[in-house]
């Protein structure tokens, strides 16, 4: 390159991976046949291989060639109205024609739309309150289109900490979007009690702070898909607020590289709803202007068919089932070995992940030597473990808490 020639990119700055995928990648490249991941929240079976659910697999025998035509902006009309359906089935935003909703892509991509919706609809909001600890993506996402990103200390003691949680609800500033977990909360599998979350709705609704359900986890999390919605419900319903509801099908139906979502916006009256539709289809025309057609096909197939439907209903028990009972043993054979410290916080825990509350150098040495794999948080996938390799967890488990500080 000539001396007059000067790279775009000369004053870039490198960004570090990803960390979750990082330590996909680095227990890819092991060959221990003893390797565990309990990092990255895919689910597997008891011999830790990838499932396709038994209502997935019947969907796609349905659709067969159904052809790769363009999606309209908005999304597949039969997967929007499925899922919304599903969602707010009983409510009476679904009633009264108060809902907007936009295929997305999956959780990240409803997000995304989420906050470009607030930023078109010059709602003023300027902050965006999320968990500390949450989901990185949650903080990456919103800092970047341009909202001022505020933590809520929601973690300590390896429990959730309300008193924290909530106090620093009440002090937020009145321009400020709160995103909730719905269920499930990722990383610590820490939830409030229904209790906790009509006192934190409360101080939602009387600090006029908008509400962004982040709801990957919904039937995942307890088997119940109504029972996991029942946060969303009651902001909603009880208190008949509006809330942007981010859903993802990636862990209820293992549809994770199909990328489906969707964004569904609760307003206050159904004039608004057309106003705030134009928003999401502007947003997303501007983004990816539109979105994947095949796994939403997937997915409405599942949900538009009353024994598919049925059938999802049970797939979801299996996966819930399997990661409750993995908790159970992973807790008792801790208990049996005799493993310094409390452990009841993994049982006590819910969802796919945990936080086991151990260091960093202990989190190394597991690798390195154990060939056991986990975000450098502590945070676990559980669904990673199973009857061939909780016992080898464990004891390794019980290793590093005795040797390493």
């Amino acid at each position: 390159m000539s001396a007059q020639q000067h790279s775009a990119f000369g004053a870039a700055e490198y960004i570090p991976p990803d960390p979750i995928f990082e330590v996909t990648k680095r227990f890819n490249a092991d060959q221990n046949p003893q390797k565990v991941n309990l990092g990255q929240g895919t689910y597997r079976d008891e011999n830790a291989k990838p499932w396709v659910l038994p209502s997935v697999r019947e969907a796609e025998k349905l659709i067969g060639n159904a052809g790769h035509e363009y999606l309209p902006i908005e999304g597949l009309q039969s997967f929007r109205d499925e899922a919304t359906k599903l969602l707010f089935h009983d409510t009476s935003a679904l009633k009264e024609n108060r809902i907007a909703s936009c295929q997305s892509i999956s959780g990240t991509g409803s997000l995304l739309l989420a906050g470009l919706v607030l930023r078109k609809a010059n709602s003023g909001i300027e902050n965006i309150i999320i968990t500390d600890p949450t989901w990185s993506n949650h903080d990456l996402l919103f800092k970047e289109i341009g909202f001022n990103v505020v933590k809520a200390p929601y973690y300590k003691d390896r429990s959730f900490d309300f008193e924290s949680y909530i106090g620093a609800l009440k002090k937020a500033d009145k321009r400020s979007a709160v995103v909730l977990h719905a269920c499930a909360h990722n990383p610590t599998g820490c939830d409030p009690t229904h209790h906790q979350w009509k006192q934190i709705a409360a101080v939602i609704k009387e600090n006029g702070i908008f509400p962004i359900i982040d709801s990957a986890y919904l039937g995942f999390n307890s088997g119940n898909y109504d029972e996991d919605a029942w946060a969303i419900k009651y902001i909603i319903e009880d208190l008949g607020l509006e809330a942007a509801i981010c859903m993802s099908f990636a862990k209820n139906m293992g549809l994770y590289g199909e990328r489906v979502g969707l964004t569904a916006i609760v307003t206050k009256a159904e004039d608004a709803k057309r106003t705030v539709f134009s928003l999401l289809q502007n947003a997303q025309r501007q983004t990816v202007s539109n979105p994947p057609v095949y796994g939403a096909r997937i997915a409405a197939t599942v949900l538009g068919n009353s024994e598919l439907l049925k059938q999802w209903h049970k797939d979801l028990v299996t996966m819930s089932s399997r990661i409750r009972s993995m908790r159970k043993k992973l807790y008792d054979e801790l208990v049996r070995l005799g493993t310094p410290g409390d452990w009841s916080h993994i049982v006590n825990q819910t969802g796919m992940f945990g936080y086991t509350g151990i260091s960093k150098p202990q989190i190394e040495r597991l690798e390195e030597q154990y060939h056991i794999y986990m975000a450098n948080t502590s945070r676990i996938s559980l669904a990673g473990l199973n009857d061939h390799n909780v016992e080898y967890v464990a004891k390794s488990l019980d290793e590093v808490v005795r040797n390493v500080q």
